[in-house]
């Protein structure tokens, strides 16, 4: 019988844990802002990990620039933001950290408007 979870899976969650409290309270950038960190993904023979992230916007016009400046701020931190979980967790290879937006949130507020859009011509249609 399979395991129900694989070892990487547990420590991409755990890290994905700890550089949550690492950002919320050790950062002081405020290029970061309201920052998620939304999935870790590390790789089978733990040399990297992948953080998806995505920032919380209440203005779209400003979406694109948030979303490289809390790129940019995560990429000076990166050195920092290992050796921290490196203390916080044993591993005996803390994985290099790479970092990329995710868009998934993105992606369904667009799917989500498209479906209104659809509903609200489809309600318009019954109403002929």
């Amino acid at each position: 019988m399979a395991r129900d979870f694989k070892r990487t899976d547990r420590i991409g969650e755990q890290m994905q844990k700890e550089l949550a409290m690492i950002l919320q309270r050790e950062i002081k950038d405020p290029r970061l802002g309201m920052i998620t960190i939304n999935a870790v993904k590390v790789s089978k023979d733990l040399s990297y990990a992948d953080m998806y992230f995505t920032v919380l916007n209440l203005d779209p016009a400003q979406s694109a620039e948030l979303r490289e400046s809390a790129l940019y701020a995560l990429e000076q931190a990166r050195g920092f933001l290992r050796s921290e979980l490196s203390h916080r967790i044993k591993l005996r290879v803390m994985p290099q950290l790479r970092f990329h937006y995710d868009t998934v949130i993105e992606n369904a507020m667009r799917m989500d408007g498209l479906i209104r859009e659809a509903r609200a011509k489809d309600h318009s249609g019954e109403n002929e």
